[in-house]
């Protein structure tokens, strides 16, 4: 059984370490974790390997983050992989910081990532929101995802990233449902 965990972010040095590339560093730690190297593809890093009997493909887009549902659609028709296998790494204004919760489905919650993958392959597909928090003020929402986490974020994030790990085990393993029952109340 093959799954597709594509995390959304933005490619280039001065996107790196910001709260709108989450999704990206999610999966470096996931790959990290996993001893697997991402190789240049088409249309961004991809990383293979198996988890037991599944087969994973990691997916760090290099379309920029709105218009992420291109990589995604391009790797579900490639490798054949059912939209319910795949999930989707994102970052979450409406969520405090750290706060991991997993989902069937839902609207792109005004998240311009999420938009262009609904736009593409429809909105019932797993995600795994983590939360950013919105600690900004008013009209300050574009800089405050495209700023770097703060020095008391930056300590709790190897944590968190332990946690969203166990997640996508979980849910390739386990399924969406049995993780969400495990992991959305903690």
């Amino acid at each position: 059984m093959k799954y597709l965990i594509a995390g959304l972010g933005n490619i280039g040095p001065d996107y790196e370490q910001t709260r709108h590339n989450i999704g990206f560093m999610v999966l470096d730690a996931f790959a990290k974790a996993s001893n697997t190297v991402f190789e240049d593809k088409r249309y961004g890093a991809v990383a293979t390997m198996r988890l037991k009997n599944k087969s994973l493909i990691l997916l760090k887009p290099s379309t920029f983050m709105n218009l992420s549902g291109n990589a995604i659609r391009y790797w579900l028709q490639k490798e054949k992989v059912e939209t319910n296998n795949l999930l989707v790494i994102v970052d979450d204004l409406a969520l405090p910081f750290g706060t991991l919760r997993l989902k069937t489905k839902g609207s792109d919650a005004g998240h311009n990532g999420l938009k262009h993958i609904q736009d593409l392959i429809g909105q019932n597909y797993p995600r795994l929101r983590f939360g950013i928090g919105n600690d900004f003020p008013r009209g300050s929402q574009v800089q405050y995802v495209l700023d770097d986490f703060s020095d008391e974020e930056k300590q709790q994030l190897p944590g968190r990233f332990e946690t969203a790990v166990d997640i996508i085990r979980s849910f390739c393993l386990s399924g969406v449902n049995e993780t969400m029952n495990l992991y959305n109340n903690r």
